[in-house]
């Protein structure tokens, strides 16, 4: 598989094949991990999707693409983050936090030369912690991704509180890379949140998005009878 750049306008990379040779044209980036991370997602088409052409959006884990193709792309992106961060590498990497916020997984992501949102997304694909990584703007939550053991009765709420310390982001640019102490009912509309407690970082994403970590207590990851019960109004 060849590999060139080039401006490209509504994707992030582009791929097209013939026979056994492949030509993957990569949009240009002042972000080299995110060059990279799209190479490694060709390559992933280009191994497990011979034949097809693709356009695809490497950087956007909300991209709505028609269901087949949306599991191409989700296979394509596992295939680049075992690649560019294998667990044997990358679980080693991040042990030795004690707390983990944007400030430690830019560390990592020095060290393996990704993207921020890349790495992010590879630590809750791990399931190394009880976390939960979401994507807002101001007006409503974009796409949310958890850790596999984080029980799935934690229910986002679908906009951002006022006492969230992402709202200072998308505000007024104010960024919490350090985790936090929350009440849990800040980000959770189940009615058992107001007994807990979480810890919440985030920093600015793109076009005015804001990006969220999560971390729940020991105590939110036990399963209970009353997973669906939440509050609608949130």
């Amino acid at each position: 598989m060849q590999v060139k750049y080039a401006q490209l306008d509504g994707c992030d990379a582009t791929l097209v094949g013939f026979g056994d040779k492949a030509i993957a044209t990569i949009r240009r980036s002042d972000v080299r991990g995110r060059e990279r991370f799209s190479i490694a997602h060709e390559l992933g088409h280009w191994e497990m999707h011979r034949g097809r052409s693709f356009q695809c959006r490497v950087d956007e884990p909300d991209r709505n693409f028609p269901s087949a193709e949306k599991g191409r792309e989700r296979e394509a992106d596992v295939y680049a983050a075992h690649l560019l961060m294998p667990a044997n590498l990358f679980n080693p990497a991040i042990t030795g936090f004690t707390t983990l916020g944007f400030e430690q997984i830019n560390e990592v992501r020095q060290q393996f030369d990704t993207s921020l949102l890349a790495t992010a997304l590879r630590l809750v694909n791990v399931n190394a912690r009880p976390i939960v990584f979401a994507c807002y703007t101001k007006e409503k939550l974009v796409w949310s991704l958890r850790a596999r053991d984080v029980p799935r009765r934690w229910q986002l709420c679908k906009r951002l509180d006022e006492d969230s310390f992402a709202i200072d982001v998308v505000q007024s640019g104010k960024l919490h890379p350090v985790p936090g102490k929350q009440p849990a009912e800040v980000w959770f509309s189940n009615d058992e949140a107001d007994d807990h407690e979480i810890t919440e970082c985030c920093v600015a994403g793109r076009n005015g998005e804001v990006w969220v970590l999560l971390t729940l207590n020991s105590d939110m990851m036990e399963e209970t009878d009353n997973s669906f019960s939440y509050r609608d109004s949130r």
